[in-house]
């Protein structure tokens, strides 16, 4: 549990952040497009020509119908570049092939995975195993719906492609830190008098989880800088009972102390979307509840910049960005 405390006299820092251009020419016919020149730090080589057989497949939670049209306004613009698919569901085997299969059918011979998860070791040795990233498979598959027809340990999925994805999750970018902070922004009135409360799903492996609360760490003291009296960072581990009944009761205790201290409590889910469960771990509670991250542009740049670094990390070229010669070849990548 992390806690970062200011005092009403603290100064309002600028949250630091590198922006990220973009430019996107999707309108415009294949011989009049330019490919946008993005300098990559450290060099002023560019690779002006396209490889149109590069495609990009998002993988996303998935939810309601509201859920999933928040994931595809977040992607359109990337879609509007470059060829691409959404894999809803938790690292889902059919919806990969599905995903795959439309874009190998377009022709496109190279996939950029862009897993649009809050933390990048979610649903991870199963997306590697799954792709064939990776020879081993994850101790326990996580398989919901059709995708339990498979049986308990599916096989890695065919296909014909390279492949290549991120390490990170989005809870680590400076969007998501910016989101956030505009999150707790929108529904200050006194930040000095208001505390805010920064709640995330979590893991169930203690080290997984610790390295969740650390990343939204970096954000709470951001936002303690803006001027709160107290920033509060927690995970629910909503799918694990003992350590959610732990982690409800030092939730609502923290809500309780604020509240009865006179500070106003905003409670900004650590979620791509909608307010989670946490209306009901806070009933009965006074509290301001925030957004989620979607909708937000910042998140359509994170997919754009994650789908770009990747690219390049594989030395590939297209419509999305510009890379360096030399970049270098990111280890894990299969065909």
């Amino acid at each position: 549990v992390y806690v970062v405390e200011t005092d009403s006299q603290s100064h309002l820092l600028t949250m630091r952040y590198i922006p990220l251009l973009i430019l996107l020419s999707a309108c415009a016919s294949p011989s009049q497009r330019t490919p946008p020149s993005v300098p990559v730090s450290g060099s002023d080589a560019y690779l002006p020509e396209e490889d149109a057989s590069v495609g990009i497949l998002v993988m996303a939670h998935g939810g309601t119908e509201k859920w999933n049209a928040a994931v595809r306004e977040a992607v359109q613009p990337l879609a509007d570049v470059i060829p691409t698919e959404i894999a809803f569901g938790m690292a889902d085997p059919l919806s990969l092939k599905a995903g795959l299969s439309s874009l190998e059918d377009a022709g496109v011979e190279r996939i950029a995975v862009v897993r649009m998860f809050l933390s990048g070791e979610s649903f991870a040795e199963q997306t590697r195993y799954l792709l064939g990233l990776s020879d081993t498979p994850p101790e326990h598959f996580m398989l919901m719906g059709e995708a339990r027809r498979l049986g308990p340990s599916p096989l890695p999925l065919s296909h014909h492609s390279e492949i290549a994805t991120q390490e990170e999750g989005i809870m680590l970018s400076y969007e998501a830190a910016e989101i956030v902070a505009a999150r707790a922004l929108e529904l200050a009135h006194q930040p000095a008098t208001e505390s805010v409360l920064l709640l995330a799903h979590g893991m169930g492996e203690d080290g997984a989880n610790e390295r969740v609360l650390g990343a939204m760490e970096r954000t709470a003291t951001d936002i303690a800088a803006r001027g709160f009296a107290a920033v509060k960072v927690e995970t629910l581990q909503e799918d694990w009972a003992e350590e959610r009944a732990e982690a409800e009761n030092r939730i609502r205790t923290f809500v309780a102390e604020q509240s009865g201290m006179g500070r106003r409590v905003i409670v900004v889910p650590y979620r791509l979307s909608g307010f989670g469960p946490y209306a009901e771990v806070l009933n009965g509670l006074e509290y301001s509840a925030a957004e989620g991250l979607l909708p937000h542009p910042r998140l359509s740049d994170w997919v754009s910049r994650t789908a770009s670094e990747v690219i390049c990390a594989q030395g590939w070229t297209t419509p999305l960005s510009s890379c360096r010669g030399d970049a270098a070849t990111a280890p894990g990548h299969a065909r």
